[in-house]
């Protein structure tokens, strides 16, 4: 029975949810798990450029994987025929694969699953399976969005999120590195978390973005730090919408990213597993080491910007 009276909780937002005709799940890798269940794949290739919440997803589930390498433009080095049960994971690093680039993989690979967690704003392409991540672009603890015409026969509960939100509201109005270490407990936790429906709290959140304001800022702030950068950074890089970051190939990224910090600014190393289980030849481990993935998203102005850049111009180093 509905509970009536007493105190107010957390009030019905707008619900202008950017993907409100995708199925919304609770994480990136349960999306993934979704279709690994629905297609009712046997087996899966993934990067090696790659968080190993995947790897450990499919270890648990028990399912064959193998790793494939990418190119220096982030493009999959892949050419083996795929059999029916068999599909090919394509992670949309920094929004580098393009529309155009999406279909070329499709008619060449059929069993296809594109990975937008790094790309929320670049519409799914019908016929191709897609995932989205919620908090990779917005404050919220956990939600990612799922393109698909795959149908899971059994039910799935609905998440909840409430415990999971202690570093998102303490940043809101604190400082991000005191809640740094809640940060890292939930993000270790969603690895284990089953696959759910999203929660009606992140559900909540996720229908009262401003979406345009959020892509118009992540664009301007990307465009501003691509004429700071572009002359010396060696990435060839196209354009994205919306960008995830401004991905930045330095010759010392894990130094860099130590001094940044005493001056509070955080740049994230993507992923660290990547250091272990690659080569430090590969281009694997030169991007994870040394691509520095700068923040560019919509909670930041251009004189942000401008900080950012001074700080780093200051002491950087570039990759040949």
């Amino acid at each position: 029975m509905k509970e009536i009276g007493g105190y107010f909780g957390l009030e019905d937002l707008i619900h202008q949810e950017f993907y409100s005709d995708l199925l919304a799940l609770n994480s990136g890798s349960n999306a993934l798990l979704y279709l690994l269940k629905a297609r009712q794949i046997k087996k899966i290739h993934i990067p090696y450029y790659l968080c190993d919440c995947i790897s450990i997803l499919l270890d648990k589930q028990g399912y064959e994987y193998e790793y494939y390498y990418v190119d220096s433009q982030f493009q999959p080095i892949f050419d083996k025929q795929l059999a029916q049960d068999e599909y090919l994971y394509v992670v949309n690093l920094y929004g580098q694969i393009t529309e155009e680039k999406t279909r070329a993989l499709k008619a060449r690979y059929n069993q296809l699953i594109l990975d937008h967690s790094q790309a929320f704003f670049q519409k799914p392409i019908e016929g191709i399976d897609t995932i989205y991540s919620c908090r990779k672009f917005f404050g919220v603890p956990d939600g990612a969005y799922l393109a698909t015409d795959a149908v899971l026969s059994e039910k799935i509960e609905q998440d909840v999120s409430k415990d999971r939100m202690v570093h998102v509201l303490g940043r809101a109005e604190g400082k991000a590195s005191d809640y740094y270490a809640d940060f890292i407990a939930i993000n270790d936790n969603l690895s284990v978390v089953p696959l759910r429906t999203m929660s009606k709290l992140t559900s909540n959140l996720m229908g009262a973005v401003d979406y345009e304001r959020a892509r118009q800022i992540r664009n301007e702030n990307y465009a501003y730090l691509s004429e700071q950068f572009a002359a010396e950074n060696p990435l060839l890089l196209t354009v994205p919408d919306g960008a995830f970051a401004y991905p930045l190939l330095v010759e010392d990224g894990p130094a860099i990213r130590k001094r940044l910090v005493q001056e509070n600014i955080y740049i994230p190393l993507l992923w660290p597993n990547v250091l272990v289980d690659c080569p430090k030849t590969s281009i694997e481990y030169q991007y994870a080491a040394n691509i520095l993935p700068l923040p560019c998203d919509q909670r930041y102005t251009i004189e942000d910007m401008s900080y950012l850049v001074n700080a780093l111009k200051s002491q950087l180093v570039y990759k040949e």
